[in-house]
């Protein structure tokens, strides 16, 4: 019987002829089969997947060198293109449209022998908190049914937390990642902004959007990243500093760390009390541990959320503007409309309720009348915090927070209430504003019986340091 654990207890089968590429594709093909109810998956692509497990079994039978990700089984966000697949972005306005090339992560991906096994369910646009703002319907959480796994990239974290793929991709612009990792009881990380090429990823704000891995352990996901990140010719916004080897740099050894964290994050009124008290008993036991954990000033807390709204939307207002029924996508079927009017016939009906409204609040922040009080001041905003978090990282090697406010929420419970929805996002968006990367370990249960995890963020591009402390703090608690 196939069993996966991590990609090296997977790879060592496969050198002992214990298992094959093959076998693992049927594992999970019959799993995603059994777990169609959970809505994970909105396409499969099972002859492809079969078939390239056919041929790596060959080529390692027949003595080939295998690639870093060889049979490793991936699910992607249904916003990262992979040629001559479906992307969608879990819109009606792009459905059944076809990507004519792929995604440099997705290239990086094949190049060391990885399977594609489907496109994954998301908010549309990447536009939500909940993923049920799809095209495809809600995702549900394998946890308990009646929950929503969080969003936009629940499709992603699902399929990680039912067993239905090894590892899969998803994209962060607010805690997209985190967020549903967190509600899933997963690894989810958001690398710092220019470690991936965002070539191939359909754009919701350009200047936060980053593509995020999802696993069941710090090393996976660790060789992902390392797959993945690198320089690209065709993203002019990647770092063009050298990749380090970050799956054979996890140890730490004995060095002792430094933590800061922020008593309004943690006393925050919005905040449930058994989340405050478990992150506050984690920094004890460091302190006890020999780290160096400290409260300290920060003051912004209460202003990334509107900043991050009123600068994403923006974004967001420009970057769909091409969506518009002429070139490609939905267009609407009424005849003889003026171009204006055939423009808002096709925008109308081709994306949903919230896509729509983040659209007309970025139109809004920009226009004439309200640019300065909003755009500008937002954009001062994320100086300022550009600025402190620099200042923190001086004196401390991360920062620790919650990811969310909550434990994973009832379906429909929030979704009539866009406000308390996007106030779900206080935590996770300074990652987003600073650039800087930032992981949720599930390290905690509720007493509701819902998994939560702690949210450290490290450095900009200090990635290496990051997914150490996340290992250490991993296998402390399952030791």
């Amino acid at each position: 019987m196939f069993e996966f654990t991590s990609i090296e207890q997977y790879h060592a089968q496969l050198r002992e002829g214990k298992t094959t590429c093959l076998q693992g594709v049927e594992h999970f093909l019959d799993r995603i089969t059994s777990a169609l109810h959970l809505n994970a998956f909105t396409e499969t692509f099972t002859d492809e997947a079969l078939q390239k497990a056919k041929q790596l079994d060959q080529k390692r039978k027949d003595g080939g060198p295998c690639g870093k990700l060889h049979g490793v089984v991936i699910g992607l966000k249904d916003v990262i293109c992979y040629k001559d697949h479906k992307v969608t972005a879990a819109s009606n306005i792009l459905k059944n449209f076809i990507s004519v090339y792929s995604s440099t992560a997705v290239e990086r991906l094949l190049a060391e022998d990885a399977i594609i096994i489907g496109n994954l369910n998301c908010d549309e646009f990447a536009m939500g908190s909940s993923n049920e703002n799809s095209a495809y319907g809600k995702v549900l959480n394998a946890l308990d049914e009646t929950r929503v796994p969080g969003g936009s990239s629940g499709g992603s974290a699902v399929a990680v937390q039912a067993g239905l793929c090894m590892v899969s991709l998803g994209s962060d612009t607010g805690g997209s990642v985190r967020q549903p990792a967190d509600f899933c009881g997963i690894v989810g990380l958001k690398p710092g902004y220019g470690r991936i090429s965002r070539y191939g990823l359909i754009a919701y704000a350009s200047s936060f959007d980053q593509i995020g891995i999802f696993g069941n352990n710090i090393a996976d996901v660790a060789l992902m990243l390392e797959v993945m990140a690198g320089p690209d010719d065709f993203d002019s916004t990647v770092s063009q500093k050298e990749v380090p080897s970050y799956s054979t740099q996890l140890k730490t050894g004995n060095k002792k760390f430094r933590f800061a964290y922020f008593e309004e994050a943690l006393n925050h009124p919005g905040l449930d009390p058994e989340i405050a008290s478990s992150i506050k008993e984690l920094a004890g036991q460091l302190k006890s541990d020999g780290h160096e954990v400290n409260a300290v000033e920060f003051g912004l807390l209460d202003y990334m959320v509107p900043a991050y709204y009123v600068l994403t939307t923006a974004e967001a207002s420009s970057n769909l503007s091409r969506y518009d029924g002429v070139r490609y996508g939905y267009r609407t079927p009424k005849p003889g409309l003026e171009l204006t009017d055939f423009y808002k016939a096709t925008r109308s009906a081709g994306f949903g309720l919230e896509v729509k409204r983040r659209i007309m609040l970025g139109t809004f922040v920009l226009s004439a009348g309200y640019y300065d009080a909003y755009y500008t001041r937002a954009q001062k905003v994320r100086k300022l915090l550009f600025e402190r978090t620099g200042q923190i990282f001086e004196n401390y090697d991360f920062i620790i927070m919650p990811v969310s406010p909550f434990t994973a929420f009832k379906a429909g419970e929030k979704i009539g209430d866009p406000i308390a929805m996007y106030l779900a996002d206080i935590y996770t968006v300074m990652a987003n504003l600073a650039g800087i990367p930032a992981i949720s370990l599930p390290l905690f249960t509720h007493s509701n019986g819902l998994p939560f995890g702690l949210q450290v963020m490290a450095n900009r591009l200090n990635e290496v340091s990051l997914l150490q402390i996340s290992n250490l703090l991993l296998q402390e608690k399952i030791l």
